[in-house]
C-alpha cells in the first residue's frame, strides 16, 4: 500500500546531472514567482509558481496541481526547481502525493545553477545578480 509521501522521499539531483538529463529528454518545472523566472531561467522551463509573494508574504498557489496536470504527464520524467532548493522540495512532494512517478528536485535551485555558470536565457552576469540568497562575487 502507497503512503504519504514526506520530504524524505523526494530524490535529489545536482546541476551536472540535471544539465545531462534536461538534454536527454526531463522537463524542468521551474516552481519560481513569475517575476523570479523573468529575471533570469534555465531553457525551455515551464514555469508554474508553487508559492506567490503578496503583501502579507508567501501564499501556497492553491492551483499548482492542475496547472502542472495542464501541461505535463504524471508519466513524465521532471526536475522541480526554484531559486535555492526550498520551494522546489515542497512541490515535489505535493507532486508525488499526485501520483507523478519522476519527480525531482534541483539541489540547490536556480542559484545553483547560475553558480555553475549555465548560461538560461540571458547573460551569467545578469543571472548571478538576480539570485538574492546568493553572495555576489567581488570582482
Amino acid at each position: 500500500m502507497d503512503s504519504t509521501k514526506r520530504n524524505e522521499d523526494v530524490s535529489h539531483v545536482d546541476v551536472i546531472s540535471t544539465k545531462d538529463l534536461l538534454s536527454s529528454g526531463h522537463s524542468y518545472l521551474d516552481v519560481r514567482t513569475a517575476e523570479e523566472y523573468n529575471r533570469g531561467h534555465i531553457d525551455k522551463a515551464i514555469n508554474i509558481p508553487y508559492m506567490f509573494l503578496i503583501e502579507e508574504g508567501r501564499v501556497k498557489n492553491i492551483d499548482f496541481l492542475d496547472q502542472v496536470s495542464a501541461v505535463c504527464q504524471k508519466e513524465d520524467h521532471l526536475i522541480v526547481g526554484c531559486n535555492s532548493g526550498g520551494r522546489g522540495l515542497k512541490a515535489c512532494v505535493d507532486l508525488l502525493n499526485a501520483g507523478y512517478k519522476d519527480v525531482r528536485n534541483l539541489e540547490g535551485g536556480y542559484s545553483a545553477w547560475v553558480d555553475n555558470e549555465f548560461k538560461g536565457d540571458q547573460a551569467a552576469e545578469q543571472l548571478k545578480t538576480a539570485c538574492k540568497f546568493r553572495p555576489r562575487a567581488n570582482n
